[in-house]
């Protein structure tokens, strides 16, 4: 007779994106309006040292910098790492060398790619270029990228540039954008798996003998694993809860509702759910609620009153 094997443990690609969209400062506008211009220009501090790319404050002594300056679009290699598996939206398809460049007239050094056939010819100290983008926006993309270069270190330093263009760049819109793959672990994975069954599971601590639902796969007060599985719930009480007045993107529920912490009967820590059923003004510490589930919805769609008493307040002070 063989052993059942363990529930593979769950896992799916996730994607968390957001546009930031921020304003520009005098500094930040003139810089980026430049590259549109195939212009670099950065910051002259007070003892001297030219910034590329330029910051409002001196990162030493915070006082506020204005004085902008043009460097030259070529520079000399500081230090770089080989990408050969490049993602996308990064600067290039194929492989190339991610680089620290001190572009010649400046002090500190910009980071961006550099199109090379291989990391064999690549090195610190090696001269390398601009390669600026065909059609340029005001961003830090209208640096397509770096190539290698042959010519020596322009002579003269940075040059006095007044920051003046025609229709200036204002404010960008930067999407920040993760892919990776998730997985909830074994504690989770039993969880998930259960509530598709209508079932709530959580995992007692060998230790305090508290459950915790969700279950984390080990207990955060004493510290060692837990592997005895629970069924709590599936009636609980809301301990605290919110009034939501704003509408959320993509979320078909009307305002007000009432997300609220919900202890099921059994376990040692409320979780969060939405109460309906009842009037958001009727919602209540103390109020017995039970789950409501949706046809083929693998969790709970929103807790209902029960038609119970409330509970006693002694009854879940400690789970607030």
């Amino acid at each position: 007779m063989t052993a059942a094997s363990p529930p593979e443990v769950l896992r799916a690609p996730l994607v968390v994106e957001f546009p930031f969209t921020r304003s520009l400062g005098p500094v930040q506008s003139a810089f980026l309006t430049g590259l549109r211009q195939r212009a670099v220009l950065g910051v002259r501090t007070s003892d001297g040292r030219v910034m590329v790319p330029p910051a409002e404050y001196d990162p030493a002594t915070a006082e506020e910098i204005r004085e902008l300056v043009e460097v030259a679009p070529t520079g000399t290699v500081t230090t770089w790492a080989w990408n050969g598996e490049p993602r996308p939206h990064q600067p290039l398809g194929t492989p190339f060398a991610w680089v620290l460049v001190r572009l010649d007239g400046a002090d500190t050094a910009i980071l961006h790619a550099l199109d090379a056939p291989g990391p064999d010819a690549v090195s610190t100290g090696m001269r390398v270029r601009i390669r600026w983008a065909a059609e340029r926006t005001g961003a830090i993309t209208d640096i397509a990228c770096f190539e290698p270069y042959g010519g020596r270190p322009e002579e003269g330093g940075a040059a006095p540039h007044d920051g003046v263009f025609a229709d200036p760049v204002t404010g960008i819109v930067a999407e920040a954008r993760l892919d990776y793959t998730y997985s909830p672990g074994r504690a989770q994975t039993a969880y998930i798996n259960a509530l598709s069954e209508r079932r709530t599971v959580g995992e007692r601590c060998p230790s305090c003998h508290k459950v915790y639902v969700p279950p984390r796969g080990a207990c955060p007060t004493c510290g060692v694993a837990t592997t005895e599985r629970v069924e709590v719930g599936p009636a609980g009480t809301v301990t605290t809860f919110c009034i939501v007045n704003i509408k959320a993107r993509n979320l078909d529920i009307d305002v007000p509702y009432v997300y609220a912490h919900i202890a099921l009967d059994g376990a040692g820590l409320a979780l969060h759910g939405r109460i309906g059923g009842i009037p958001y003004d009727q919602v209540r510490m103390g109020l017995r609620v039970e789950p409501v589930w949706t046809d083929g919805g693998r969790y709970p769609d929103h807790y209902r009153p029960t038609g119970e008493p409330d509970a006693d307040y002694d009854a879940y002070k400690e789970l607030l």
